[in-house]
């Protein structure tokens, strides 16, 4: 009886630290950003909300020797974990790059996960129960099957964000906003991580098994908090990435490729400023190399030797835009300026402004 004290006492280890999670996530919000934080964390009351869902766990806690509750246990990680990752994979990343096909995926998603774990969750927590032992072993197969079809969507999930991510590199984008890409190489493969984890118990059906696996998930909870609270940790996965093109150490500078470049540049210039292309929030590098017809690695390296880059050029371009468009609109808000000017946000516009000005980049900006 005393091993199934224990074996309760570490699912309790792991709901305490789910619902610390979401409380704290629910009430820390930094000052500086607090107006923003439905862009700048799109999966915030989303990550409260599915903390909290372990709370269905309790049967458990409390009579670890029930066989409903020890079902309820053992097929919540495996039949709920990938669904949780791959929802909040698509959430922050699709609502950032304004994809909305993840919402009808999602709540199919969510629909199967709800049917599935409802049924061990009722028997459970109801006094009676609606599961005969037959029914028990029928309703293994159902979570492994439905288990499976989460491992999927959340595949789906991390191939919908390594796309992104490819996407995104070269300098490819010209708002900071746009894609963050440090923060996707951090988390994108989190349901490969968690696996490990979450089937050994199930498997083998142990609860020996799942008490290790309540401890090492409890503590993993707590990394994942001390990940997202603090100040720079928000700075640093917001901030722009930008890759420095590798140029060639042997490269001989003659007055040939210097009049190859002066060419792409005004070509560069006609098409970004003189048509205004800068005004286009999700203007991208390859945006640039499909109107100019000029080669991908000849833009670049123009726009990293003439321009410094191409998201400081753009954003020169917009800054100038912005400082214009409220002279001429005096009765604008600051948000619709920034939008008017080619920033997805007056947080991008601030930002971008910051980033430019750090860099003494207000000496070179377009006139």
């Amino acid at each position: 009886m005393s091993e199934y004290y224990f074996y309760g006492l570490a699912a309790l280890m792991y709901l305490t630290t789910c619902w610390t999670f979401s409380a704290v996530r629910w009430f820390h919000t930094c000052r500086t950003p607090k107006e923003r934080h439905q862009y700048i964390w799109p999966d915030r009351k989303l990550q409260c909300l599915i903390y909290l869902c372990a709370t269905i766990l309790l049967p458990y806690i409390i009579n670890p020797d029930s066989p409903s509750a020890w079902m309820l246990e053992k097929s919540y990680f495996p039949a709920c974990y990938y669904f949780y990752c791959g929802v909040l994979l698509l959430c922050f990343f699709g609502t950032v790059k304004q994809w909305n096909q993840w919402k009808t995926v999602s709540w199919a998603a969510a629909l199967i996960v709800v049917a599935t774990m409802l049924v061990p969750a009722l028997d459970a927590w109801l006094p009676s129960g609606i599961l005969n032992a037959q029914g028990l072993r029928i309703w293994n197969y159902v979570v492994l099957i439905e288990s499976i079809t989460m491992m999927v969507y959340s595949g789906l999930a991390m191939w919908q964000v390594k796309h992104w991510m490819d996407e995104a590199r070269d300098q490819n984008y010209s708002n900071p906003d746009d894609f963050p890409t440090e923060y996707a190489r951090r988390v994108w493969l989190a349901p490969v991580l968690f696996t490990p984890l979450l089937w050994p118990a199930y498997i083998w059906d142990s609860p020996l098994l799942m008490a290790i696996e309540n401890v090492l998930l409890a503590a993993s909870n707590i990394l994942l908090l001390l990940n997202v609270m603090p100040v720079w940790r928000r700075k640093a996965i917001l901030s722009s990435s930008e890759t420095d093109i590798t140029e060639s150490r042997d490269e001989q500078a003659d007055d040939n490729k210097d009049e190859q470049m002066e060419q792409t540049a005004i070509k560069i210039e006609a098409y970004v400023k003189g048509q205004r292309a800068y005004l286009d929030c999700h203007l991208k590098i390859d945006d640039v190399v499909a109107h100019t017809h000029l080669g991908r690695t000849n833009v670049s390296l123009t726009f990293q030797r003439r321009f410094g880059s191409f998201a400081n050029y753009v954003n020169s371009l917009r800054l100038a835009h912005y400082e214009q468009y409220l002279s001429q609109h005096p009765d604008e808000t600051k948000e619709s300026a920034a939008l008017a000017s080619g920033f997805s946000s007056y947080l991008a516009y601030y930002r971008a402004k910051q980033k430019l000005e750090h860099e003494g980049y207000g000496q070179k900006m377009p006139k």
